[in-house]
């Protein structure tokens, strides 16, 4: 009878020890992925531009729409291009849905080249979202000895542009204007952010720039500079004149008055309507589709946010959202080039 008794008490406490491990485990299970977790967004250039804020905008909102309400960090790793930001993500960091990256949209064209640099794909990462669109436009300033890129054409020696890296839109426009219009830039590699290639325009050290639209008329020294005339616009790389520079023709148009190969044309709509990518924020490959699905869920939700959209429109920060999905999309679309076109994209980007 004792030991009837003594082995019922021990399969009674085995069983209440299982449930109470069963129950814990489905407590864990319930538990939210980010509860009490940091959420980094690297980004890809230096702080003040418009990368920088719209990635600490976001920090701000997206923890709101998510389960476990996380917290959100915004660390700047510039260099490259942001090549060195995309390789830390897709390469260093774990693939748990607690790193992003938001890197200078034409990052694809240093994958497209074949750089030996590269260690990333992005068609195998996972976008989440961008707030807008970019398309270009190349200002100069306005002693420099053009006011056209006819007259850039004219020139004894090219002008010199800066420009971060092989991705940034300040390289970009100079070599699309050199393979399809023979127009030659002397472009200055190096710069760590858009910002310090505009003092070297303040110093002189050269004389051009091409970036984002919605920044050149978003803050300073822009605002400062078109006041007092500092600054002059030469082209567009939209394909409709933006309203803030009515005045100035795109690139398309030049290539209509100039007659323009067809072939040309593609590739350099490649190159440029990459801005389409706007600013992207990405995760590795390997990141749980969960918690892909609720970052891009949050990003939706926050980009809605009626405070969100009030903060940019007083920061006159373009607001333009595309889903990651669409992204997703666009980079499998953009990356898929015919032989003769890829040829002639990575000769541009030698």
């Amino acid at each position: 009878m004792f030991r009837t008794k003594h082995v019922r008490m021990i399969l009674l406490i085995s069983l209440l020890a299982w449930n109470l491990h069963v129950a814990s485990r489905l407590y864990a299970q319930s538990e939210p992925f980010y509860k009490g977790k940091t959420v980094r967004i690297i980004v890809g250039l230096s702080p003040g531009g418009f990368y920088d804020r719209w990635a600490r905008l976001l920090a701000r909102f997206m923890p709101l729409y998510m389960p476990g309400n996380p917290n959100f960090i915004v660390q700047n790793m510039a260099g490259a291009g942001s090549m060195i930001a995309m390789n830390h993500v897709f390469g260093v960091a774990k693939p748990d849905g607690l790193t992003l990256v938001m890197p200078n949209y034409g990052v694809y064209l240093d994958q497209m080249a074949g750089r030996k640099e590269v260690r990333f794909d992005i068609t195998k990462g996972y976008f989440i979202g961008s707030p807008e669109k970019s398309d270009i436009i190349l200002y100069a300033r306005a002693d420099a000895p053009f006011k056209s890129v006819q007259d850039m054409r004219k020139l004894p020696e090219p002008p010199k542009c800066g420009a971060t890296g092989t991705a940034g839109a300040d390289y970009l426009i100079a070599r699309v204007l050199e393979d399809t219009l023979g127009i030659k830039v002397n472009t200055i590699l190096g710069y760590a952010g858009g910002s310090e290639i505009d003092i070297a325009v303040e110093k002189g050290e050269v004389q051009c720039r091409g970036m984002t639209i919605a920044p050149h008329f978003g803050r300073e020294p822009f605002d400062s500079w078109h006041k007092k005339g500092f600054d002059q616009h030469i082209l567009q790389t939209s394909e409709k004149r933006d309203a803030r520079v009515g005045e100035v023709p795109t690139i398309y148009e030049i290539f209509d008055k100039e007659s323009t190969a067809d072939e040309s044309r593609r590739v350099a709509d490649v190159i440029l309507r990459g801005g389409d990518f706007g600013r992207p924020m990405i995760v590795a490959p390997g990141t749980p589709a969960d918690r892909v699905n609720i970052l891009r869920e949050s990003y939706v939700q926050a980009m809605s946010n009626p405070e969100l959209l009030s903060e940019a429109k007083k920061a006159r920060m373009d607001v333009e959202p595309v889903t990651g999905e669409q992204l997703q999309a666009l980079a499998k679309r953009v990356m898929n080039q015919p032989p003769a076109v890829l040829k002639r994209v990575r000769k541009i980007l030698e």
